[in-house]
């Protein structure tokens, strides 16, 4: 009964924020693509005027949610269109209740099986079939989507070049038996650095490759997922990344008014957010961090003072397009064509040249 509520709690907290997709093509389903013992599905979605050798994001719905669903509900296959210069896979979850299998030694492990082979099937097709630079492949997630983010990471780190997680829980976290694991999602299962660390590398014995840097953002009011995830989240990525628990340096108010960001070394970043599990994505700093625009956000060696705050523009349309844009959507930037216009009371915000949002 607990497990089923927790279930149903870690989906329908995204379904307050909702966008406008005004995405040139729909979502192109791609059978036969390599192992896949637990039927993972796999969709598409190339924008026209693709760009040669493009990259390549794998972009992952959370509980109870559809490849469908995360298509629509975030930003990534308009930025596709505007940047042509990725495609996204959008896989989609064989659970009857739409979770990932992230607790399974199976799936933590790597070519071993689970719901992350059928996932590294698409990625090793995608390179094969549709020309994709194998150096730029990226991953990111919601929730369940941002628990696979951190097991693709582990189990995979020959597959990524970077990683974003939201709302998510560390690698390993749900392992067990079941889908769900009360421990990890109240936030009482706790480790050393080392041992956090230990499980990542044990994902694939013997790999001594380069990991994928790695961004993971918490709600500090998560109702769903303990926001000490986070923090032991923040434990494993230092370890593996032989980085110091210490941020090297820290950014109010970034991205957003409230928002705290913590760079711990060039591959790893941990930002928290004063929201609850709802924590709204902003698809427009992940593709910075995934280097597909613009710098990489805070790295920058000198620490930003607690008082420094990020500026944003209001912007003042000359005309009017579409409906009123609900808080947190995009309403302009670089290839937008949705609406411009925020409902009130919010106002459009100047995030950078491709992002502005309703706060």
């Amino acid at each position: 009964m607990f497990a089923a509520t927790f279930l149903r709690l870690l989906s329908v907290s995204f379904l307050a924020v909702t966008y406008v997709l005004a995405a040139q093509n729909s979502l192109q389903q791609v059978t036969n693509f390599g192992s896949n013992p637990t039927n993972v599905g796999m969709y598409l979605y190339r924008p026209n005027g693709l760009a040669a050798n493009p990259a390549l994001i794998v972009a992952i719905h959370y509980c109870t949610g559809t490849a469908q669903a995360y298509f629509s509900g975030t930003q990534y296959a308009n930025l596709a269109d505007s940047l042509k210069s990725f495609i996204v896979i959008y896989p989609n979850a064989p659970d009857s209740g739409g979770c990932w299998d992230v607790h399974t030694s199976a799936t933590l492990t790597h070519n071993a099986g689970g719901d992350s082979l059928g996932i590294a099937s698409m990625i090793r097709y995608a390179i094969s079939n549709y020309g994709v630079d194998p150096a730029r492949v990226f991953v990111t997630g919601t929730s369940s989507g941002a628990m696979m983010t951190n097991v693709l990471a582990g189990a995979y780190p020959d597959l990524f070049a970077a990683g974003s997680a939201w709302a998510g829980v560390p690698y390993s976290c749900f392992s067990g038996p079941g889908m769900w694991n009360s421990a990890c999602a109240t936030g009482q299962l706790t480790k050393t650095a080392q041992q956090w660390g230990d499980l990542v590398r044990n994902g694939y014995p013997g790999y001594t490759g380069p990991r994928p840097k790695m961004q993971l953002w918490h709600g500090t009011q998560d109702e769903t997922l303990n926001y000490n995830n986070h923090l032991e989240g923040i434990k494993q990525w230092t370890n593996v990344f032989g980085y110091s628990s210490t941020p090297v340096s820290t950014q109010s108010n970034s991205p957003l008014s409230g928002w705290t960001r913590n760079t711990y070394g060039p591959n790893f970043q941990a930002i928290s957010a004063p929201t609850t599990h709802n924590i709204p994505v902003q698809a427009n700093e992940v593709l910075t961090w995934f280097g597909l625009i613009g710098g990489t956000p805070g790295t920058s060696s000198t620490t930003v003072p607690p008082t420094t705050t990020q500026t944003s523009t209001t912007v003042a349309p000359t005309t009017t397009r579409g409906p009123t844009q609900v808080q947190y959507g995009q309403c302009g930037g670089i290839g937008w064509t949705g609406p411009n216009v925020c409902a009130s009371p919010f106002t459009c915000r100047v995030i950078n040249d491709w992002y502005h949002q309703c706060l």
